[in-house]
């Protein structure tokens, strides 16, 4: 396993598209707090859930680069190389995980602490202070939810195979599919407390009438998360590379 995670490592930050997407992530993000901070006014202080207006966007792009990761393999058939060395073909999809996730969820914890820190240097609000748990997690629980939306990525990556699909997909769907969703008479909103991304939304931002705890909100990411990489494994040992 440790020269599978070695080699996932190396074939991920070979490439540009990692250092491109961290460079993106990290400016939007933080650009954001900037400029939040900067124009906010009124009567309402700047708390702590203002300085991390850009996660979402921040989010967004790490699941590009999560599913460019393996797209891209199966785009220029280097994954059938990667198969033909290694039968395994688990071990390599949960190596790629593995590193994917644990940049994803570095990025995560920069982005969110470096949001938080720029809005603190230009606003020394005591609100914007990190004096509570629910503080805490909205800002350090960012890089538990990159680090699964990498893997969720991942997985999607997996079962569709093809860049376009993969990014269609990942990016229509939380922003587009899981808003629309509430629309819906009747069941709409009760459909929609369990739209994956919006329960990765509520454990960083609580909703009093959610169904689930924060935690519970993760958890449930976590779940459909695992669902989608155990579909992903199923299929790629059963289907050719």
């Amino acid at each position: 396993m440790t020269t599978l995670l070695a080699t996932e490592r190396i074939k991920l930050f070979t490439t540009r598209s990692p250092w491109w997407s961290a460079l993106l992530a990290l400016g939007l993000t933080i650009g954001m707090a900037v400029m939040v901070a900067l124009n906010h006014g009124g009567n309402n202080p700047l708390r702590v859930e203002h300085s991390q207006f850009g996660i979402q966007f921040g989010l967004m792009i790490i699941t590009v680069m999560a599913a460019l990761a393996i797209t891209t393999e199966y785009r220029f058939a280097t994954i059938r190389t990667t198969f033909q060395a290694v039968p395994n073909r688990s071990g390599v999809l949960l190596a790629k995980c593995v590193v994917v996730a644990v940049l994803a969820g570095v990025l995560g914890e920069i982005a969110a602490f470096g949001s938080w820190a720029v809005a603190r240097m230009i606003d020394s609000s005591p609100e914007l202070a990190i004096s509570t748990g629910d503080d805490l997690r909205m800002v350090a629980g960012a890089g538990l939810v990159f680090a699964l939306a990498a893997v969720l990525s991942v997985a999607v990556g997996v079962l569709v195979r093809q860049s376009a699909g993969a990014l269609s997909i990942l990016l229509i769907w939380p922003l587009l599919v899981e808003n629309l969703v509430a629309l819906i008479p009747n069941v709409g909103r009760d459909i929609q407390d369990w739209m994956p991304f919006i329960n990765a939304g509520r454990f960083l931002n609580p909703v009093p009438e959610a169904p689930q705890s924060p935690w519970g909100s993760l958890l449930y990411f976590a779940g459909v998360t695992a669902a989608l990489l155990i579909a992903a494994l199923v299929v790629a040992n059963k289907r050719d590379a």
